[in-house]
């Protein structure tokens, strides 16, 4: 028979006579609990989990469950800032499409939806504009009726793969804006600060380890939470609806606790896909996976754009090069933007959005590339010779790999540019999800703070009764994750020596509590106490 603690934490063990014992006793309970929040108790000879003892729960059967609670709780704990900071700007960056069009309409806007004129007439006018006899290094002709030209041009004053862009209204070549552009997605100033805050924080390079660590632990989180979410929807029979609805007659913790439950339960899901596709382009798991995907077969066809390489090596198109090697492509007039452009529309480009990019070093040949993100995917990409506007090389997104296709598809949900709109509300709706989770885990725990100790922590020992094919399991699983996903293969190992080290120094402290207290009471105290009295 036990007794519950006024406080709730643990049952204590009834006296023979079944009184419970007195609270002045050194109980092994108590010792434990007086050892500090989280940290093992030598003396605990009761199955059970009190709030500094080893999880030993109901056996071996219960190892997994209390893993898990362990996992999510010091994971969240301990990285959930850098998942609140990368969901609020992930939010943000959801929306950065439509503040561009707002913030950025005249720039974005032409004045008529009149036909075009040639894209040489355009490309001559932003010329002008810049002066000091500029070339574009890509055009990014108007995709629809309605929108300018973007001109794009080198500047050694603007920061690495930024570029500065004139907007050219098509119909009348007025010049309808100047602003930096930042990478492949074209980028204005707006949403390039926000994706580099959801990036790097702004703090360059090292700043990217954020970023990783968020992306590759959000993903265990969630994990270890639609875990503990299953077992309790398995074991409890009345309370499934409140796991997936806040019940809102709960009051205090348990108001907080259904709340985490209810909405992590609809957010997993898409809590899980953010990871995976962060993770693709990080610093060094995006590396790993690279290598991995290569490594199978699934890497992303590059186009060839070397006019020597091409003749060399032969291949599906080495017979409009004639067998032998090209001049180097001259210099990038504005007529040659159009005949490229006319020549890639009879190959594989058929979309608006395309980006014309010349020459980038002599020996090389000109890049009609399709950059329409949106469903349907369209990344087809032709390579011409400047000199004799034959097809040196091309590559179409109907022929690339699966793995290939999915990794394209997967960032450009991630970044919102599948779908339009409807995609980008959804990953708004998904960020204040997730930052959610973190401020209620944080307000669960404090509600439920130790008067001393780090917090009120799920207790060592999980796999101390765990079978010997579940502690295999777990250590292969581990050296496996942290392989591929370093932020989460080194801090986990540091974590792990210092709870080993927190767990050794709690109990020596117990066991000296214990020595001091059986020292105090023992036959020398009482004739003491008897000596003083007479």
């Amino acid at each position: 028979m036990t007794t519950t603690r006024p406080d709730g934490a643990s049952p204590l063990p009834e006296t023979p006579s079944g009184t419970a014992p007195s609270a002045t006793a050194p109980s092994s309970v108590q010792e434990t609990r007086n050892a500090g929040a989280g940290s093992p108790g030598v003396l605990d000879t009761r199955p059970g989990r009190g709030a500094g003892g080893v999880a030993s729960g109901a056996g071996r059967r219960g190892w997994f469950t209390a893993l898990l609670r362990r996992v999510h709780f010091f994971a969240g704990i301990l990285v959930g800032p850098f998942i609140l900071v990368a969901a609020v700007s992930g939010g943000l960056y959801a929306l950065t499409p439509v503040i561009e069009r707002v913030v950025y309409s005249h720039e974005m806007t032409a004045t008529s939806s009149l036909p075009g004129m040639p894209l040489a007439d355009q490309i001559e006018a932003a010329e002008a504009y810049v002066g000091s006899g500029a070339l574009p290094v890509a055009v990014r002709p108007a995709p629809e009726p309605g929108a300018t030209t973007r001109v794009m041009f080198a500047d050694d004053t603007l920061p690495e793969s930024t570029t500065r862009a004139i907007f050219v209204d098509p119909a009348t070549t007025e010049i309808r804006g100047d602003l930096p552009v930042y990478g492949t997605s074209g980028a204005l100033p707006v949403r390039h600060w926000i994706s580099d805050l959801h990036r790097s924080l702004h703090l360059g390079a090292p700043g990217r380890w954020y970023s990783e660590l968020a992306a590759s632990w959000l993903g265990i989180v969630a994990l270890a939470g639609l875990g503990l979410w299953i077992g309790r929807f398995v074991r409890s029979r009345r309370g499934r609806r409140d796991l997936l609805r806040p019940n809102r007659s709960h009051r205090g913790y348990r108001r907080l606790s259904g709340w985490h439950s209810a909405v992590g339960i609809w957010v997993v899901l898409g809590a899980l896909f953010l990871s995976a596709t962060g993770i693709t382009w990080s610093t060094f798991a995006g590396a790993n996976v690279t290598d991995l995907r290569a490594a199978i077969g699934g890497g992303t066809p590059s186009l060839d754009t070397s006019l020597e390489g091409a003749a060399a090596h032969g291949g599906d198109h080495a017979e409009h090069l004639g067998g032998s090697p090209s001049a180097p492509a001259g210099a990038a007039n504005p007529p040659t933007f159009d005949a490229v452009l006319a020549i890639a529309k009879r190959i594989n480009v058929d979309s608006g959005d395309v980006e014309i990019r010349p020459p980038a070093a002599p020996g090389t040949a000109w890049v009609v590339q399709e950059i329409h993100r949106s469903f349907p995917t369209e990344v087809d990409a032709v390579a011409i010779d400047g000199a004799t506007m034959e097809v040196v090389d091309r590559v179409d997104f109907a022929t690339f790999p699966l793995l290939a296709k999915l990794s394209r598809w997967g960032i450009d949900l991630h970044m919102g540019s599948m779908f339009g709109l409807p995609n980008q509300i959804a990953l708004f709706a998904l960020a204040v999800g997730i930052a959610a989770l973190v401020v209620l885990g944080y307000a669960m725990w404090w509600k439920r703070r130790p008067t001393r100790g780090f917090a009120a922590a799920p207790a060592r020992g999980a796999l101390r009764g765990a079978p010997w094919w579940g502690v295999g399991t777990v250590l292969v699983v581990a050296v496996l994750i942290g392989s591929v996903l370093p932020m989460v293969g080194y801090p986990l190992a540091a974590f792990v020596v210092l709870d080993v080290l927190l767990g050794w120094w709690g109990r020596r402290a117990a066991v000296r509590r214990v020595t001091g207290a059986g020292l105090s009471s023992g036959p020398g105290a009482s004739s003491r106490s008897r000596s003083s009295a007479r």
